[in-house]
């Protein structure tokens, strides 16, 4: 099975990336999850992908990254 995951992030105050959304494509599924901030921080966004610091649903505690 073939699948194909995206992710699009904004830059944290120290410079690090931090996820804001990630969408899993496959044969018949799609998925996307938009995730809170890991903190508070002076809202900002990316013209690129429209994505603002205080979008998100999901935790973000819950994103594991390996």
């Amino acid at each position: 099975m073939e699948v194909v995951i995206d992710y699009e992030y904004l830059t944290g105050e120290k410079g690090e990336v931090v996820v804001k959304e990630i969408s899993v494509a496959a044969k018949d599924a799609l998925h996307t999850f938009h995730f809170r901030n890991p903190y508070p921080m002076n809202p900002h966004g990316s013209e690129e992908n429209g994505l603002n610091w205080d979008d998100g649903i999901v935790p973000y505690n819950l994103l594991k990254l390996l």
